[in-house]
């Protein structure tokens, strides 16, 4: 059997996945870590294994669609959803709010399993929930590949992580780093290009 967290952080490491320096979040809290995803869903078989396994953390709840934010999430969605074997959607902002688009519909009552690549505050992934309900789904529960609160983030469901860090984010008025003069860089899909 294979240690899914240990499995991760050495995909992490070999992806240059894992960066050190100073960074801004998509919820602009700082950090002296950053987890970027997408160098490890570059590799098709990495995606492979993360949606397999979030597909195996929900097994036994019946799924119908799974459903992410934009961009992060719709490889996640994806590979989570051929491995459930049923369709995947992704939410985009409009006007500053979270919907699905792109003629996605959700049918009244429809179960939907929602993910996200990584999870620090919960925010997109809550919005995402307000999106599916409003949409008329019924959300059975989160999935993300990173959850960095250490388990302590809430978003009103049943949350489950492939793996579970504490990382340091920091109010950016608290942030050390920004106190010694550091300048931080935003590489997630909001952020600057580096």
């Amino acid at each position: 059997m294979i240690d899914t967290e240990q499995h991760l952080l050495t995909i992490f490491e070999q992806t240059g996945a894992l960066l050190e320096g100073h960074f801004q979040l998509t919820s602009g809290l700082h950090s002296p870590r950053y987890l970027q995803c997408a160098l490890v869903l570059q590799y098709p078989e990495h995606a492979e294994f993360v949606g397999r396994a979030l597909a195996a953390k929900f097994s036994d709840d019946r799924v119908d669609a799974v459903v992410a934010p934009a961009i992060g999430g719709i490889i996640v969605a994806h590979e989570t959803a051929r491995a459930t074997g049923v369709r995947a959607l992704f939410t985009e902002r409009e006007s500053g709010v979270m919907t699905l688009r792109r003629g996605f519909r959700l049918t009244r009552g429809e179960r939907v399993l929602v993910v996200e690549d990584v999870v620090t505050t919960g925010g997109s992934t809550r919005e995402t929930i307000d999106a599916v309900i409003e949409a008329d789904g019924v959300v059975i529960g989160a999935g993300s590949i990173v959850d960095r609160s250490g388990g302590a983030v809430d978003v009103g469901v049943r949350c489950l992580s492939l793996l579970t860090l504490e990382v340091a984010a920091y109010d950016p008025s608290e942030c050390p780093l920004c106190k010694e003069g550091i300048p931080p860089i935003k590489p997630g899909s909001r952020g600057l290009r580096k």
